[in-house]
């Protein structure tokens, strides 16, 4: 089963989220026991969601680099892998404790969990619940990890993708990762994560968080 989900794109995971929220809706209210959410379908609906709503990791690496990341970012994993491993400014918050995490409506918040189901039902949630700027990681740890901690370049890249590649392997560097060149699929190697303990520190934003109005 953990397989087929892991082939699933984004959108196919947000379809299952939106089944699997509808279905508990109907017997349990809003999922935050307080109120019913306030689901406008047309504005949630699947075919609302778009390219919009995703952060690449990419973009997430190079803000994080420079020092613009102007995110909430929130790490959906159990606090186990979460301790393991997590990705720099991140902080810990289960799907059940984000009514209670103090998060704004006028906040920018990213989330991100292991393959991005976790993390759509969450993007659900909070767009009930009328959080406007909510956004997922693309692919999540698993694409953070493939991309940019252990980038890999084939042992036949054309001369444009050895350049590109010259360039990630810095952003990879920065982070602690480990650049591949040729050999076996990250997948398949078994090369131990950078080590970083939880709380996150250092790559923070130093935008600050404006009040919310009435």
């Amino acid at each position: 089963m953990k397989k087929i989900i892991e082939k699933l794109n984004i959108s196919q995971k947000l379809g299952i989220a939106a089944f699997a929220l509808g279905f508990l809706g109907i017997f349990a209210g809003s999922p935050y026991n307080t109120t019913y959410a306030k689901v406008n379908k047309q504005e949630i609906a699947l075919g609302s969601f778009n390219g919009s709503d995703l952060v690449s990791v990419e973009d997430l690496a190079e803000s994080l680099v420079k020092g613009t990341m102007d995110y909430r970012m929130i790490d959906l994993r159990p606090e186990e892998e979460y301790t393991e491993y997590f990705i720099p400014g991140s902080e810990n918050i289960p799907v059940s404790d984000l009514n209670s995490a103090g998060l704004m409506r006028n906040e920018k918040i990213l989330l991100y969990d292991e393959d991005n189901l976790i993390s759509s039902q969450a993007w659900f949630l909070l767009r009930a619940d009328e959080f406007k700027g909510v956004y997922i990681l693309k692919g999540g740890i698993k694409e953070w990890k493939e991309k940019i901690l252990f980038p890999k370049l084939a042992a036949n890249a054309s001369p444009e993708e050895t350049a590109d590649f010259e360039k990630t392997k810095e952003v990879s560097k920065f982070f602690g990762g480990v650049p591949q060149v040729g050999g076996e699929a990250v997948g398949e190697l078994k090369i131990e994560m950078p080590k970083m303990a939880a709380p996150a520190g250092g790559l923070k934003s130093n935008k600050k968080k404006k009040r919310e109005g009435c």
